[in-house]
């Protein structure tokens, strides 16, 4: 067998090791509903939940409570199917965390609560159209 054969089936099998161990690495987009589902099973998969922040008639944002260090927060999520969970992190609060249109919280259900493993934040675009006034 030619060295350039045994260099392809080298190649060929690296690439399928990286894909499969990357695989078992991803996580599903889901409701709060469905990660409470495959937490009871005795599943500690991570999953993606895509939500927002709930607010008051003001604008404001409202559930969020600070630890006493300011090393950790938990605050209330909205899913796609409105269902209100209040999530854990055990991370300072992100910058820009208030102003985010859309949160995704990546984690599971730990003792009936969710624990966010890591949080990623979609804020408003600063190069949206913006209303400008003409002082004419």
């Amino acid at each position: 067998m030619k060295k350039s054969h045994i260099l392809a089936i080298g190649v060929i099998a690296v690439a399928i090791v990286i894909i499969i161990s990357t695989a078992g690495d991803a996580s599903t987009y889901v409701n709060f509903e469905q990660a409470y589902q495959l937490a009871s099973t005795g599943s500690s998969t991570q999953v993606h939940v895509v939500g927002q922040l709930p607010k008051d008639g003001a604008g404001q944002v409202v559930g969020i409570e600070k630890s006493t260090d300011n090393l950790s927060f938990s605050f209330l999520l909205l899913d796609d199917n409105n269902k209100e969970q209040k999530v854990f992190y055990n991370e300072p609060m992100p910058p820009d965390f208030l102003r985010s249109e859309k949160v995704v919280v990546i984690g599971n259900y730990q003792n009936s609560q969710f624990i966010a493993k890591k949080i990623l934040l979609k804020c408003p675009s600063k190069y949206q159209e913006q209303k400008l006034n003409a002082g004419v």
